[in-house]
C-alpha cells in the first residue's frame, strides 16, 4: 500500500494524539476535579444533574476523540506502521497498541452507553449522588448498581487510556532512536 502524503500523515498523527489527550484529560478531570467538587452542591439530585449534564456535553469530545484515535491508528497501520516497515521491537509495541486502541474503543463505548442509561434513571439526570462517584443513600438499588457498573467501566477506560498513551510514547521513542540510515532502509 502506498503511504499517504507527509501532510496527511502529520494531520492523522496530530488528530490521533489530540484524541488521546481528549479522552485521558477528560477522564482525569472528571475523577480528580469535577466528581469531588459536586459535594459543594447541597442537593443530592442536583449533584447528579450536574454530573450527568457535564458528561453528556463532554460526550461529543469523547466521540470525536475515539474516532480520531481509531482512524489515525488504522491509517498508520495500513501504511507507515505496517509490520513490514517496523523493527521487531516496534512490531511488538504496535501489537500492544492495536490491543489498547481496541480496549479504549470498547471501554469508551461501553462507558458512554452505561452513562446514558444511568442518566435516564431520573428526570434530567438528577440521580441522587453523594459525590460524582457514589450514589446517595436515597438512590434506588437500580441507580446504585448502575453507578457501580459505570465506575468499573470508567476505571477500565482510564487504565486503557493510560496504557495507550504509554505505549504510543514508547513506540515513538523506539522509532526516534532508530538510526537514520536504518529508518530509511527499513521503510524502502
Amino acid at each position: 500500500m502506498h503511504a499517504p502524503s507527509v501532510p496527511v500523515s502529520k494531520l492523522g498523527r496530530a488528530a490521533h494524539d489530540v484524541g488521546m489527550a481528549g479522552l485521558l484529560g477528560g477522564n482525569l478531570f472528571a475523577r480528580l476535579a469535577l466528581h469531588p467538587s459536586v459535594t459543594e452542591i447541597r442537593d443530592e439530585s442536583e449533584r447528579g444533574k450536574v454530573i450527568n449534564t457535564a458528561w453528556r456535553r463532554y460526550g461529543t469530545i469523547n466521540s470525536l476523540s475515539l474516532a480520531a484515535i481509531g482512524a489515525g491508528w488504522v491509517g498508520a497501520r495500513a501504511a507507515e506502521s505496517a509490520n513490514s516497515r517496523l523493527s521487531p521491537t516496534e512490531r511488538k509495541l504496535a501489537y500492544a497498541k492495536d490491543a489498547l486502541v481496541g480496549a479504549v474503543a470498547v471501554t469508551g463505548i461501553a462507558s458512554a452507553v452505561q452513562g446514558m442509561r444511568f442518566a435516564k434513571q431520573a428526570p434530567g439526570g438528577a440521580v441522587p449522588l453523594t459525590d460524582g462517584d457514589h450514589a446517595a443513600p436515597s438512590a434506588t438499588d437500580q441507580q446504585r448498581n448502575a453507578k457501580r457498573r459505570l465506575n468499573v467501566l470508567g476505571a477500565a477506560s482510564l487504565l486503557a487510556e493510560v496504557g495507550l498513551v504509554s505505549v504510543n510514547a514508547a513506540l515513538a521513542q523506539e522509532n526516534f532512536r532508530r538510526p537514520p540510515a536504518r529508518r530509511f532502509f527499513k521503510r524502502v
